[in-house]
């Protein structure tokens, strides 16, 4: 690979097309204000450089980014890329990454609105982010241990795994499909609300009015908090471990929780089975 060192770039399309770069401690600034630096190029590496203008990584193919800063200023990072790999990477410029594919991360911090919309096939471990409609319609999604807090999260998205994750937000997962989320934290109102095929196992949950017009869905000795109007009109089989608020009209399934302050039935339809099954004190012998 050609090596680029301890440079700055400016001017528009600074190196539109390249091939075969390893870029070291370069800055991309300057009063030029120039756009795409990196647009239409393949086989691209970005180590401990600055990028504080917009859309370097448009259309590139073999991309590589390390121990690396995107400023507030450098907005739509990554377009139309395929086959990145991100560490160690500040990605603060509004709406990051969109429509890529086979994307890995990890360790990276996001301050991103509109992050990841229509991606396939992402990665994502031990990082952070702030975003409001993250993840939007995006496919085959693998996240561990990440930290969101944002609105509107991992809306119509499909095909899940998350592992040991914290979600601070509200109305996530709206109309997801097939998710399975494995021990994690999930504080925010109107959670899951029209998602099909979600399965939550060992998880954390917290806030108002969850889980309402869901398909398959399965909820495996989960926590819940502040939880009340739960499960309206919803095909669900759940063990949950806490006593919750209310239940309110569950279309199917078998509903088992240790108590419930309040069961609504005012709708016919409601067939849903509730079964209060109380938790017993550990006996010693």
């Amino acid at each position: 690979m050609k090596s680029i060192e301890n440079q700055t770039f400016d001017q528009e399309r600074a190196l539109y097309g390249s091939e075969d770069i390893l870029a070291l401690n370069c800055k991309f600034d300057g009063p030029a204000d120039g756009e795409s630096a990196f647009k239409e190029s393949r086989n691209i590496q970005a180590q401990h450089c600055y990028f504080n203008l917009r859309y370097p990584f448009w259309h590139d193919h073999g991309l590589v980014i390390r121990d690396s800063e995107m400023t507030p200023l450098c907005r739509a990072a990554l377009w139309y890329t395929h086959q990145a790999s991100i560490e160690n990477t500040k990605l603060h410029g509004i709406k990051a990454l969109r429509e890529c594919s086979d994307i890995t991360m990890k360790n990276c911090d996001i301050v991103s609105p509109e992050f990841g919309w229509s991606v396939q096939n992402i990665t994502m471990e031990d990082s952070s982010a702030e975003s409001e409609y993250f993840m939007m319609r995006s496919e085959n999604l693998t996240f561990r241990n990440v930290h969101l807090s944002g609105k509107y999260s991992f809306q119509y998205i499909q095909n899940g795994e998350f592992d040991h994750c914290r979600f601070d937000t509200k109305d996530a997962f709206w109309h997801a499909k097939n998710v399975t989320v494995r021990d994690s934290v999930i504080h925010g109102e109107y959670l899951a609300w029209y998602s099909e095929d979600l399965t939550l196992i060992r998880c954390k949950i917290k806030g108002t009015q969850p889980f309402c017009y869901c398909k398959n869905l399965k909820l495996i000795d989960c926590e819940m908090e502040d939880a009340d109007l739960c499960f309206e009109k919803s095909e669900v089989n759940a063990v949950i471990t806490t006593p919750v608020i209310s239940i309110k009209n569950p279309l199917s399934g078998l509903i088992q929780v240790p108590a419930v302050d309040e069961i609504i039935r005012d709708d016919p339809n409601s067939k849903g089975e509730i079964q209060i099954t109380p938790r017993k004190e550990n006996q010693c012998a």
